[in-house]
């Protein structure tokens, strides 16, 4: 556990080679976690693997805390763990949300950066959570989308991310259980292409970290200083390699972000992974990571 400050230990584990090539890998959500089978991608001859969990989820402490856990944060706890492992600059690998802190960690500490490795790119837009909580992804799934509505009122469903802020943060723990659960499941949902909808229900301890934190990112525009922030400022890192990989059927983060995130990036390669949606777990997804990180194994280690 490290100390990061303001009130929060994160958990922080390294697997692989020691004196391998460092990769920083940054979980989705916000809130999500990180979990042992990450780290599959890379071969643990070759790559110094490190994980952790972003403030308030999986093992960091407080749990489901959205106090001091802004972007900013999470930059800053990427930038102590790579000071306290004395690792000069690594490898990033992050999807969907995980992607989005990638992207910002880069443009802030470009010279950090080896390569950036993206999977699900989401880039924090307002049309982007239009599309998941206004009701784009809704046209694909009406019966899905008619669940996630059914305990806000009518009144209230034309700010959805807004209308669950308040039940997630009631103060009345049962209820926000309740409501994290019906939050995580519209997004559990549509992650994979195979997907007919049914999942199962989340242990209530995860849903409402992973529920309050999203929310309480998305709710504050993800605490970037405009929106399209990460395009905008895409000058500060077309000198870095990338690799982006994203499934062509991805409902919950659309193939047009990394379309446009690619466009005009020499140094970026754009790989559609047909017949894959959003899910790390999808095997097309998963096959092609391996493929990237396999490919990179030649890096100089210092």
């Amino acid at each position: 556990m490290l100390d990061v400050g303001d009130g929060h230990r994160i958990y922080m584990e390294q697997s692989g080679n020691p004196a391998g090539l460092p990769v920083v890998v940054l979980h989705g959500g916000p809130g999500g976690g990180s979990n042992p089978a990450m780290r599959r991608y890379f071969d643990p001859m070759i790559y110094r693997v490190i994980l952790f969990d972003q403030r308030g989820c999986g093992l960091s402490r407080p749990h489901a805390a959205v106090i001091a856990n802004t972007t900013a944060h999470l930059l800053r706890d990427i930038e102590q763990i790579r000071t306290l492992l004395e690792i000069d600059s690594w490898f990033v690998f992050g999807g969907s949300w995980g992607a989005t802190l990638a992207l910002l960690y880069a443009e802030a500490f470009p010279e950090r950066v080896r390569h950036l490795i993206l999977r699900g790119v989401f880039l924090a837009t307002r049309a982007e959570l239009d599309w998941f909580y206004g009701g784009g992804a809704a046209s694909f799934f009406p019966d899905l989308w008619q669940t996630f509505c059914a305990p806000i009122p009518e009144d209230e469903r034309s700010d959805m991310i807004a209308a669950y802020h308040k039940r997630l943060f009631s103060g009345h723990l049962t209820s926000e259980i309740r409501h994290a659960r019906i939050w995580a499941q519209w997004e559990n949902a549509l992650a994979s292409v195979d997907s007919d909808g049914r999942t199962g229900e989340a242990p209530g301890e995860y849903a409402r970290a992973f529920s309050r934190l999203e929310n309480h990112y998305f709710a504050n525009g993800a605490f970037l200083e405009c929106d399209g922030q990460i395009l905008r400022d895409r000058h500060r890192i077309e000198h870095i390699p990338a690799t982006i990989v994203q499934g062509r059927q991805d409902m919950i983060c659309p193939p047009v972000s990394a379309w446009k995130l690619a466009q005009g990036w020499a140094a970026c390669e754009l790989r559609m992974v047909p017949c894959a949606g959003h899910a790390l777990s999808e095997p097309a997804i998963g096959h092609e990571l391996v493929r990237v990180m396999d490919g990179l194994r030649s890096w100089p280690r210092n």
